[in-house]
């Protein structure tokens, strides 16, 4: 009888290997090599000149140079032509040319040696212009093919830049910082897109140690005995119905060029399958997804991986609150009460609310190690993917400044936001009869319901929450996002921590 392939045995992080031997430079010409060029064309103003085009041609093929379109035209002795819409000249920023590459390299899919000529950019700095570019191109031509026999695409093998020698310089480093952010997002995607019998809480542990010597971090894995001496009673709680143990994954980043210049403390909810537990979810299409119920852990694992390439002057604590969350006749019942780290008592009334409980033993053990601010990221809620559906993810915390730096962080890197109030008036939903509070509310304001009951485990500490339920996949290629896991939140939380300053309580 045919046997399970061992988890060793399978590749869970290919894309390690793929972004590191895609070629991104920058030129002053097309290189012979490039099989497709793209032209980047606004929807005003002349049409550059390598198109050979003028605009009333374009308009009667349908192209009108708006954002996101693209016209394809092969050519017989030249790289295949790929025109790029950026819209108006006046609304070009890094978001817009961050999905112009992604168009391009969805448009050139069959190509792998690609270039982009930048002589008409204008508005925008050039090495946050490359930064962009890059990271659209390589994070749109992301695809996950570990349990393929045959690839699912043309691989990406070269980018290259072309401008004039004078900007070299400049989108050099954009490009450089680009390749970072990208693999660190990319590395999130593998992992959330991982089944879970292969990623289980334990490999991801194995897989946080395989890293820790060559990006520069220090690495703590906790198992349920450690787990047990801490008093992690909501981590346990939800792992007790479980054949796989749990784990708490603990990554600590600390800059190497003099003192930090601030703690900042990651708390991801890293449930590796949720089933519901005794609660058991309704549909075959909800369990299916539920492999990327980690995808918070998994945005703070990648965003870890590359701050000490891009030498982040902060510290930075991830704790990764690993665990599936399955029926069985040891799970937890409705009714019962966990005790999580230190002390506060939970009475379980819905076993599917479970990661709002690993995440607060997370919070405690944050606010214990005195970081500076807590930002959490999870796929906490239904309730957040209905009031914002699958474009943007929700926000909201205690202190109104830190909880503007997550957002500016959200609008660099086009992962948006909208800021939800934590209203306290809802908090006596989560009065329990027989203990300090339960872990879900009633029917309405699920979500803010939801950040409330994380509130109360940060205490003073000033703290963020992010609520990535709608955005941990996409179910159709969109620009940079492809189909499946999108890594979303991990180039975000790169740019919190390279960003973040400490502020008042």
């Amino acid at each position: 009888m045919a046997t399970m392939m061992r988890t060793a045995d399978v590749d869970l992080t290919p894309s390690l290997k793929q972004s590191a031997s895609v070629i991104v430079d920058v030129a002053a010409s097309v290189p012979a090599s490039a099989t497709a060029v793209s032209e980047p064309v606004r929807s005003s103003g002349d049409v550059p000149a390598p198109v050979g085009l003028d605009r009333a041609t374009l308009n009667a093929a349908g192209f009108t140079g708006a954002p996101g379109e693209t016209l394809i035209i092969p050519r017989s002795d030249e790289p295949t032509l790929v025109l790029v819409g950026v819209g108006d000249p006046s609304g070009i920023d890094a978001a817009r040319l961050r999905d112009a590459a992604a168009s391009f390299a969805r448009g050139a899919r069959n190509h792998a040696r690609l270039a982009i000529d930048l002589d008409v950019l204008v508005g925008v700095p050039f090495d946050v212009a490359a930064q962009a570019i890059v990271e659209g191109a390589l994070l749109a031509r992301y695809r996950y093919d570990t349990f393929r026999q045959q690839p699912s695409g043309t691989p990406l093998e070269a980018l290259t830049l072309v401008a004039r020698p004078e900007h070299h310089d400049d989108l050099a480093r954009g490009v450089a910082r680009a390749k970072i952010t990208a693999a660190a997002a990319q590395l999130a995607r593998d992992l959330a897109n991982a089944p879970a019998t292969h990623l289980t809480a334990t490999r991801l542990g194995e897989l946080a140690k395989e890293l820790a010597a060559e990006r520069g971090i220090e690495v703590e894995v906790f198992d349920r005995d450690a787990l047990v001496e801490m008093g992690c009673g909501g981590l346990l709680g939800v792992n007790a119905g479980s054949a796989e143990p749990p784990r708490l994954i603990k990554m600590s980043y600390r800059p190497k060029r003099g003192p930090a210049t601030g703690h900042l403390a990651m708390v991801g909810k890293g449930i590796m399958y949720d089933s519901g537990g005794l609660s058991l979810k309704p549909s075959d299409a909800s369990h299916q997804a539920m492999k990327m119920d980690m995808s918070g852990a998994a945005a703070i694992f990648g965003a870890i991986s590359a701050l000490s390439a891009l030498d982040c002057a902060s510290a930075v604590t991830g704790y990764l609150m690993c665990t599936d969350n399955m029926p069985s006749g040891t799970a937890t019942r409705l009714g019962d009460v966990l005790t999580i780290r230190g002390g506060k008592t939970v009475e379980v009334t819905n076993a599917d609310a479970e990661g709002r409980l690993v995440m607060a033993d997370g919070l405690v053990l944050a606010t214990e190690d005195r970081a500076d601010a807590i930002v959490d990221i999870a796929t906490l809620t239904g309730a957040m993917m209905r009031a914002l559906g699958d474009g943007m993810a929700g926000v909201m915390g205690n202190n109104q400044a830190f909880v503007n730096q997550v957002l500016g962080a959200a609008e660099t890197t086009d992962e948006p936001l909208w800021q939800f109030p934590l209203n306290r008036r809802y908090r006596p939903l989560l009065d329990s009869p027989i203990a300090d509070m339960r872990n879900i509310g009633g029917e309405n304001a699920g979500q803010i319901v939801a950040g409330l009951f994380l509130e109360e485990f940060v205490g003073s500490t000033p703290w963020a929450h992010i609520d990535i339920a709608g955005t941990m996949e996409a179910t159709a290629d969109d620009s940079w996002r492809p189909r499946g896991a999108i890594g979303f939140g991990t180039r975000l939380l790169i740019e919190l921590a390279l960003g973040f300053t400490p502020v008042s309580s």
